[in-house]
């Protein structure tokens, strides 16, 4: 056989691998270890967990880890004076109370110098979420340090020689100077995080016990010193021989601020930079690779990393550009997070209206269902069972939508964090605008997209409407203006209103003087001329105060529409913010209204004027199916209902209500299912309804649940197609008698 007629290796090779026995080609191993790159994988998904716990459950498990400590203290005091202070035998039983944090998977803070810094470094979690995270990790460590020295020390666990050898224990530290102290603590801080990433890397059970015993080992034999051991010991000296709070060599201030503190830094140091860099480094650019696709970035923004909140799940969901890929492709795409679907039809007949302008206009609805603490999601039968009554409850939105010639779609995500999961869910998704109710009734009771201390971080995935109605009515708008982004889109949702139900459009200027009431004028006829408004009528108010303006203007009005301040976070703080006090000041509804914006930081603190509106990357709408995110674009879906389905809710109002009772109902089975919910999880008959139920699209968040309704909607559309046809032959029937 000629060379070229060789087979080719590599496809024998694949060849033999998919063999039914399963055995490897010629020449290779069973494969028994990961990859450095897989290893990451794992740590990456272990680190995603612990960081998005609550403060409490992170808390306890320090606390947990810092009592496990304690019987490595006890045991190595015991062992030194029962073996006359032997180099080895006293040490043996030293890793002990390791080997309880590692199977028991407790929190211990130089472990956590891997995890989390590693996700960190990926950009997945903020540089605050990992402070807090060690923070909280380090004080249930001290906390359970401090109880167990409380309990040797007053509970007489420590007789006769044992003391003297704790004694010489807990004092070996206040004599190593502070640099080698730092130092020995950094060798610690490397052999704890190397434990870790050892065992992430093993394959078996008893391989990573051996590897915890012996790395632990080399703490004592090395005479290396570990930051909750040490608190452990010097609190131990205090409680036990009643050292002095300061003033002498060896006293708790010495022992905290001369032995613990070095000891801390050096333990992170060792683990940071020693371990997690070095390791982070040897792998390679790929090594979170299949969880990317191209054109997303799952990775924070710079400011995002540097002083945001989001960390793991609550950020970068793995699914997130896989859904805004499937959505990229509809048209104009309002979203509307609704919390109750009885009450909630005028906000949802407003987004079909918004909606209606566009030749492929869409409508998605959220049933956002915050859940309890104690109700797990993660296996989905309770958020199943949720679901099912939430897409029927739904029922009268959709024909509230549909009757505007506007596609449909909904979905129920039932979750522990309401506000926090409807801005993921836009985020994911990647709607042209969302549209929000707010009032005492929901979950949300921000009336800003953006909380105060969000300005700093977080970038609005899209245009966002942020709603506070009483008894909708859109018959008569005014618009405060001083220019920017945000007064484009209180524009455009105006032109949207007057072009589909004759809305009268007021336009506000507030000047400062009557020397400014000239110039204010030619402002705010060019603003109209601009924004296709020139039949509005225009108002100029010299007395200088804009709250007081907007409430004059807004007297006979029934929909006010603000853009968001343009006011920096420390201006806002100082001043509050005008939507809140106009909200309450007017009797008209209030929309407000905000823009994607890219400002800097220093913009973000101290800005008071015009934003830039660069968006953030993300996925691109193809031009040809999507007008993008003006919502004046050109087309009269609509425009010939007049007044009847206008004013005061239309026929979305009116179903809600002709639907309370069945609504009521289903609102009423909701709150049976979160009530007990954590105690059917064994009824029967709930594996057999598993398969027929919505599935979560998002199985890997073990504290939300998502289900889309797709069934129900094109129920929904057949029926509005079947109706519209129907009424399309009276109406040829008519014609022709």
């Amino acid at each position: 056989m000629t060379d070229s007629e060789q087979p080719d290796d590599d496809s024998m090779r694949e060849v033999v691998e998919r063999s039914r026995s399963g055995a490897p080609a010629v020449g290779e191993a069973v494969r028994d270890r990961f990859s450095s790159d897989e290893v990451f994988q794992r740590i990456i998904a272990a680190a995603d967990e612990e960081v998005t716990s609550g403060s409490r459950e992170l808390f306890f498990s320090g606390l947990a880890a810092g009592l496990a400590i304690t019987i490595t203290f006890m045991l190595y005091a015991s062992l030194t004076a029962a073996t006359d202070s032997h180099p080895i035998l006293s040490v043996l039983l030293y890793p002990l109370g390791f080997i309880y944090i590692i199977i028991g998977g407790y929190q211990l803070y130089t472990e956590n110098t891997l995890p989390p810094v590693a996700l960190t470094l990926e950009r997945l979690a903020s540089l605050p979420t990992l402070l807090r995270h060690w923070s909280i990790v380090l004080a249930g460590n001290f906390v359970g340090g401090g109880i167990g020295a409380l309990v040797l020390s007053y509970g007489g666990v420590f007789t006769g020689d044992t003391v003297d050898a704790a004694l010489y224990i807990s004092e070996g530290g206040f004599s190593v100077g502070t640099v080698p102290l730092f130092f020995k603590a950094a060798m610690a801080g490397l052999v704890v995080a190397g434990v870790v990433w050892v065992g992430f890397a093993s394959t078996d059970s008893v391989s990573r016990m051996l590897v915890v015993y012996l790395a632990f080992l080399a703490i004592p034999l090395g005479d290396l010193f570990h930051v909750v051991v040490s608190f452990t010991e010097v609190l131990y000296l205090f409680f036990e021989y009643s050292i002095p709070l300061y003033g002498a060599e060896i006293s708790l201030y010495s022992g905290v601020v001369g032995f613990v503190l070095p000891v801390l830094l050096g333990n992170t140091v060792g683990g940071v930079v020693l371990v997690t860099l070095v390791n982070y480094f040897q792998t390679s650019e790929e090594r979170l690779e299949e969880a990317r696709f191209e054109g997303v970035s799952r990775r924070l923004t710079v400011p995002e990393w540097v002083f945001g909140r989001a960390a793991g799940r609550s950020y970068v969901p793995i699914l997130d550009a896989t859904e805004a890929t499937l959505f990229a492709g509809e048209g104009y795409r309002i979203m509307v997070p609704i919390t109750n679907p009885r009450t909630d039809g005028p906000i949802v007949e407003l987004a079909a209206r918004l909606a209606s302008s566009h030749e492929d206009g869409v409508v998605h609805i959220v049933h956002v269902v915050q859940a309890p603490e104690r109700m797990s999601l993660s296996s989905g039968d309770a958020g199943r069972r949720i679901a099912d009554v939430s897409a029927e409850g739904m029922a009268n939105l959709r024909s509230t939508a549909t009757d505007y010639d506007v596609d449909v779609s909904t979905s129920t995500v039932v979750s522990h964090r309401s506000f926090e999961e409807m801005f993921n869910m836009a985020r994911r998704t990647r709607p042209d605008a969302v549209l929000m109710g707010w009032g005492d009734d929901q979950l949300w009771s921000a009336a800003r997209a953006e909380r105060p201390i969000d300005e700093l971080t977080n970038q609005l995935p899209c245009d966002f409407l942020i709603l506070n109605e009483h008894e909708l009515d859109t018959s008569r708008i005014l618009i405060p203006t001083s220019g920017g982004p945000d007064s484009d889109l209180s524009a455009e949702v105006a032109k949207v209103l007057a072009d589909t139900v004759g809305a009268e459009v007021t336009l506000l200027h507030v000047v400062d003087g009557p020397e400014n009431r000239g110039e204010g004028e030619l402002f705010l006829a060019n603003w109209a001329e601009e924004h296709g408004l020139e039949d509005a009528e225009l108002v100029v108010d010299d007395g200088g105060d804009v709250e007081a303006g907007i409430c004059d203007a807004a007297a006979d009005k029934t929909l006010v529409i603000i853009g968001a301040t343009e006011k920096g976070l420390l201006s806002r703080l100082v001043s509050n913010s005008l939507h809140l006090d106009v909200i309450h000041d007017v009797d008209a509804s209030v929309l407000l209204t905000e823009r994607p914006s890219s400002r800097s930081l220093r913009e973000r603190l101290f800005g008071s004027g015009r934003r830039a509106t660069e968006m953030a990357g993300g996925v691109e709408r193809d031009p040809e199916q999507s007008e993008g995110t003006d919502v004046r674009a050109a087309g009269t879906h609509g425009s010939d209902r007049g007044d009847g389905a206008g004013g005061n809710g239309g026929s979305g109002a009116a179903d809600a209500g002709g639907a309370e009772g069945s609504e009521d109902a289903a609102d009423a089975t909701v709150d049976a299912v979160l009530d007990d919910a954590d105690e059917n999880d064994d009824d029967e008959g709930a594996d057999d309804d598993a398969d027929e139920g919505p599935v979560d699209e998002q199985p890997h968040l073990d504290d939300t649940f998502v289900a889309d309704h797709d069934a129900a909607d094109e129920e929904a559309a057949e029926e509005a197609d079947a109706e519209g046809t129907a009424a399309e032959r009276d109406d040829e029937a008519g014609d022709g008698r």
